[in-house]
């Protein structure tokens, strides 16, 4: 959020919070002035008053400063792995039984059925259980052995599993060897053990292949505390019934896998990566400066060819003309710069023409193949925690993308800038649900920002946030601030500026309420929408066309918001059906064309997900 400096080019990023009570102007400059200095970071305590003398004389001039720490993020832990209870498995009517070499065991399994509670196979919770379930019923026959022979279906389920990495996942977290026959040693029963092994650790292995498939390989909420989902709920149960009777048993697995138009375009973009190799063609532009409008520079063929490699379909098509009359010149013509502008804008950079080192990454394409491909592999992950249809209608933030797309009718119908938090006060990853437009907002202080920042100067000037206008309550009844003793408990004190030109929320806010006091809304600070680098807030969501966002997710007019602010009032509005909103982190995800672009990781979160894709593969792997 935004506390801008009235008059001043300059603004000071401000957090987001719960608002508190109200009335009487608020100045912006006096506020700036008080959190000039050194600021520390993120959430938050308050204070008691003592309504006597102004008891900030009573207290000790020294006592230390509050603060309140960052969420932060994780070694990662894991899931539990376990034995499966073989134990389970033991069927008192045919233990003991003969071994017959030409049972068939998708009629019979007694015959290797013995040797199931000497299998030993560790597994992630859920699926030892799952396991234990389905071959603990004697009636249920194996899923994987014909005879003394592993049969079509598991040869199709090793295919799907060896080509995981596809679809984003490991194929080493899911590998399993067939047992060859040894012709030195040929006991029957030898070869029905290893049969029996495999057949427990390929149902293992395939059970967790969907598990991960659906859900992700990684829990979330053990990589930062500003990861929040419910991790999804997986029904195992039935998985090895219906892969054993499936026609078509690769065919079932495969179909487990996301189908959403997001993640199948992720998946297509990361197969054709894999297949043009490590480099792919690589475009350079050597442009040292910046390149404006009719100037000439002899990059300009080459930012045409990347153009032509890495805009849409759609701009190429808007842009046929131009694109085929190019011969090779020199010059910035103003046709040539109609195209830079229109990739600029398909790629969230600033459509002015003006060619940058920020223009020049994303025509080049970005990154290298590798890296675009290590994007890619966590981005499959992160949108299996998302649900596999986003709705028809719903709101999505991509963080370092810097903007904010609006669907409706399965359609993207609106899209803008937008500014997220600093990497010291950082947006979270959630999903949520879009319930309320306020208008004239209050701008309830956080916690955070009373502690952190602002308590500093009110230790030597209690009475600061009275000249400014701000209203302080202590256990929801108003005092004076110059009556609250700055130094004492930090329990019951809420502050907030009431509904001004100057007020860090602007003109409205939507409200989608979360624990993480996260929302969007207008700000006075419209300069930095002009940024390409826009992590720039205290963690909630700026943007640049608030009524237009407002007029839609309300299903009305930019001009019957305008008559909402224009009241005055502080006053909200509920939407009229509450809307699905994804407060999204992907350096990789495509455009309304199915175009994948590419993003800087701002918050370096992708490589906490390597790091637990690394640790989950060597968990899986430990033979304990």
């Amino acid at each position: 959020m935004t506390f801008l400096l009235k008059g001043a080019a300059s603004a000071l990023a401000l957090s987001c919070g719960m608002a508190a009570m109200g009335a009487a102007p608020a100045h912006a400059y006096t506020l700036m002035d008080m959190i000039r200095g050194d600021r520390a970071r993120t959430q938050s305590t308050i204070v008691n008053p003592r309504q006597s003398v102004p008891s900030f004389l009573q207290s000790a001039p020294d006592a230390p400063l509050p603060k309140v720490s960052s969420p932060r993020y994780y070694t990662y832990q894991p899931d539990a792995m376990r034995f499966v209870d073989t134990g389970r498995f033991a069927d008192p009517v045919v233990t003991g039984a003969v071994a017959d070499a030409s049972a068939t065991t998708e009629a019979a399994p007694s015959v290797q059925r013995r040797f199931l509670i000497e299998a030993k196979v560790r597994a992630p919770v859920e699926v030892a259980k799952a396991l234990e379930a389905y071959y603990g019923d004697v009636k249920n026959p194996f899923v994987w052995l014909a005879g003394t022979d592993v049969n079509d279906r598991a040869k199709e389920a090793m295919g799907v599993l060896a080509d995981a990495a596809s679809v984003g996942l490991d194929p080493a977290d899911y590998a399993v060897q067939v047992p060859s026959e040894d012709p030195a040693n040929p006991d029957p029963a030898i070869r029905e053990r290893a049969l029996t092994q495999f057949e427990l650790e390929l149902s293992a292995k395939v059970l967790a292949y969907v598990q991960d498939t659906i859900r992700g390989r990684i829990d979330p909420n053990k990589l930062s505390g500003y990861h929040d989902f419910k991790r999804k709920d997986v029904n195992l149960a039935p998985v090895l019934k219906l892969a054993r009777m499936s026609p078509d048993t690769a065919a079932y697995l495969k179909s487990r896998t996301p189908d959403g138009p997001q993640f199948v375009a992720l998946e297509g973009e990361l197969a054709k990566l894999r297949a043009e190799g490590a480099s792919g063609e690589r475009i350079n532009i050597a442009l040292s400066g910046v390149l404006h409008p009719g100037e000439s520079s002899s990059e300009i063929p080459n930012i045409v060819k990347a153009i032509s490699k890495h805009g849409s379909a759609a701009l190429k098509a808007e842009h046929t003309a131009t694109l085929a009359a190019y011969t090779g010149s020199t010059e910035y013509s103003p046709e040539i710069v109609a195209l830079v502008e229109g990739f600029q804008k398909e790629h969230g950079l600033k459509p002015d023409g003006v060619i940058g080192q920020a223009t020049v990454r994303t025509m080049v394409g970005g990154d290298s193949n590798p890296s675009k491909i290590e994007k890619l592999v966590v981005a499959l992950e992160q949108a299996r925690w998302l649900p596999n249809d986003l709705g028809s209608r719903y709101v999505f933030i991509n963080q370092p993308a810097y903007m904010v797309y609006y669907h409706n009718d399965n359609k993207e119908q609106l899209s803008m800038r937008v500014v997220v938090g600093q990497p010291s006060h950082q947006t979270f990853f959630f999903q949520d649900q879009i319930e309320t437009v306020e208008f004239n907002p209050f701008w309830g202080v956080p916690q955070s920002i009373i502690i952190n920042e602002m308590l500093p100067r009110l230790r030597s000037d209690p009475s600061y946030l009275d000249r400014m206008g701000y209203e302080v309550t202590v256990g929801g009844r108003a005092v004076a601030s110059s009556s609250v003793d700055w130094y004492g408990s930090t329990t019951n004190v809420s502050v907030r500026q009431p509904p001004s030109d100057d007020n860090a929320l602007g003109e409205l806010k939507i409200l989608f309420p979360n624990a993480h006091a996260i929302y969007m809304h207008d700000t006075p600070s419209k300069s930095f929408f002009k940024r390409d680098m826009r992590a720039l807030s205290h963690g909630c969501v700026r943007l640049a066309e608030p009524r237009a966002m407002a007029a839609a997710v309300l299903n009305t007019s930019v001009e019957q918001i305008g008559k909402e602010i224009a009241t005055g009032k502080n006053h909200s509005i509920q939407v009229p059906q509450k809307i699905p909103v994804y407060v999204a982190y992907f350096t990789a995800w495509p455009n309304k064309d199915g175009v994948v672009q590419y993003f800087d990781d701002v918050y370096g979160r992708d490589a906490y997900v390597e790091k637990a894709f690394d640790a989950t593969t060597k968990a899986r792997g430990a033979q304990i």
